[in-house]
């Protein structure tokens, strides 16, 4: 992985659609900072490639008359670039630049005069004051994914020294500005176009953006973009669609995501936003799906719980089952009826059920009675973390309320059974669902991104991460 991919991140540029956001993304001037020490770094490899053809001449040399020279065999040695800045260029892109950067080159030399007599050595160039310039623009490439492009590159040189090796130094001496013109002219001609060519290295890279992103069976994400970037004196600010749907099929959900800020944070290089709307089009997804459903049977009840899944425990408080179903083991079904509904609040993420408890008497021949159906109204607390790149939960339970919706065995107080149902939810439901939340999903990502120094808060309608980022190789 390039160390420039950094610099990619700058360039999430979609087709502007016209709709709000569920991430937001911002990158900081701290980024950026961090950004120009990995682009350097894949600067100077380029630099370090210049190819400088050998340079042939003749020059009128007094008083010996025309002298015959070529420069052959010449490499680069050293690049140095040490100083350099990053910028911001509101509405466009990025601007770098570079200062007091040096090259130094050793070739051979060979010369020709009064007709037949020739002479040879070598040289060693050194470049000093060069300074580059170039400003990067960013642009969709019509897929939700960034290309980067250089808009304009400048390169200027201060000062050309060369020293010659042999031969007569009366002799070269004498013409060594008009080489060390040549040399200028050759090296400046190359400088920019490969430093343009350092930008183009960057798309491939960005075609690793996970514009859609696998969660696992049933879901994806989305990650393309859903409006031009807002760039500012001190920041760049990225719009994600931030959406899951289900694997293969695009169904919109029927909510809308609302518009939210990020907070003025510039501590980190990276922040990310995440809107209630992207919890939310999961749990339309999932509820969709019919995931959000799970069969309890008595294996899944820890064995040191006093709590059995059969008739002779629920006939303690619903005498009938004992007569109907006398010395049967149970199953109970728990689904949700409608999508669950996430908010996210300062500090808080709430998440509403709404379900039903079916319970089944389970035959000698394997067969299910329908005993009972409990409409079930339920809130979680969620707590979020970041796992490497991806952004997982747990759940506890907050508080549940039952009302009887059908009984196949008569009326009964439901309220009985609350203490047996809640064991049931904490025991084996929440558990269930928590082994599945810390699986997480991925966050957005180019190329072997990694995220250090993560912080995540709540606010209010999105969660914010804040956090560093490192490109490992």
């Amino acid at each position: 992985m390039s160390p420039c991919c950094w610099l990619a991140l700058v360039a999430l540029i979609p087709v502007t659609l016209g709709t709000n956001p569920g991430v937001e993304v911002r990158l900081t001037q701290t980024g950026l900072d961090y950004g120009r020490q990995l682009g350097i770094a894949a600067i100077q490899q380029k630099l370090k490639s210049i190819k400088i053809p050998d340079i042939s001449g003749t020059q009128h040399v007094s008083p010996i008359g025309k002298v015959q020279y070529t420069l052959s065999n010449m490499q680069i040695v050293k690049v140095g670039l040490p100083q350099s800045a990053v910028g911001l260029v509101p509405g466009t892109g990025i601007t770098l630049s570079i200062n007091n950067a040096f090259i130094s080159l050793h070739g051979n030399w060979r010369v020709k005069y009064l007709k037949i007599i020739k002479d040879s050595g070598s040289f060693d160039l050194n470049v000093n004051g060069l300074t580059i310039s170039i400003t990067i623009a960013i642009k969709s490439d019509g897929t939700g994914r960034p290309a980067v492009s250089a808009v304009s590159c400048g390169a200027s040189i201060a000062s050309v020294s060369i020293k010659f090796h042999g031969g007569a130094s009366w002799l070269y001496n004498l013409f060594t500005k008009f080489i060390e013109k040549a040399l200028r002219s050759a090296l400046q001609k190359q400088i920019c176009p490969l430093v343009v060519d350092a930008v183009s290295d960057l798309n491939p890279y960005l075609k690793t953006l996970n514009v859609e992103a696998q969660v696992d069976k049933y879901a994806e994400i989305e990650y393309s973009m859903v409006s031009s970037p807002t760039v500012s004196k001190s920041s760049i600010d990225l719009s994600l669609k931030g959406e899951f749907y289900s694997i293969g099929k695009h169904q919109e959900p029927p909510f809308s995501p609302i518009a939210f800020s990020l907070p003025p944070q510039v501590n980190n290089m990276l922040y990310m936003g995440m809107s209630a709307f992207t919890a939310n089009s999961a749990a339309f997804v999932y509820d969709k799906a019919g995931a959000l459903s799970l069969y309890v049977t008595d294996d899944m009840i820890p064995q040191s719980s006093p709590l059995r899944l059969n008739t002779k425990t629920f006939g303690a408080f619903i005498p009938q089952l004992t007569k109907l179903f006398p010395g049967l083991m149970m199953k109970l079904l728990v689904k949700t009826v409608k999508t669950p509904i996430v908010t996210f609040k300062p500090n808080n993420v709430t998440i509403q059920a709404t379900g039903t408890v079916t319970a089944y008497a389970i035959q000698p021949n394997a067969t299910l009675s329908p005993l009972f159906v409990l409409n079930l109204e339920t809130s979680v607390s969620a707590q979020l973390f970041v796992s490497e790149m991806r952004l997982a939960g747990a759940v506890t339970l907050n508080k549940m309320s039952f009302t009887l919706g059908t009984s196949y065995v008569g009326q009964f107080q439901v309220g009985t059974l609350d203490n047996i149902l809640q064991i049931v939810l904490k025991v084996v439901v929440i558990p269930k669902l928590n082994v599945q939340l810390a699986k997480g999903y991925p966050l957005p990502s180019i190329g072997k991104m990694k995220l250090v120094k993560t912080q995540l808060q709540v606010l209010k309608d999105y969660m914010l991460i804040g956090t560093d980022v490192q490109f490992t190789s």
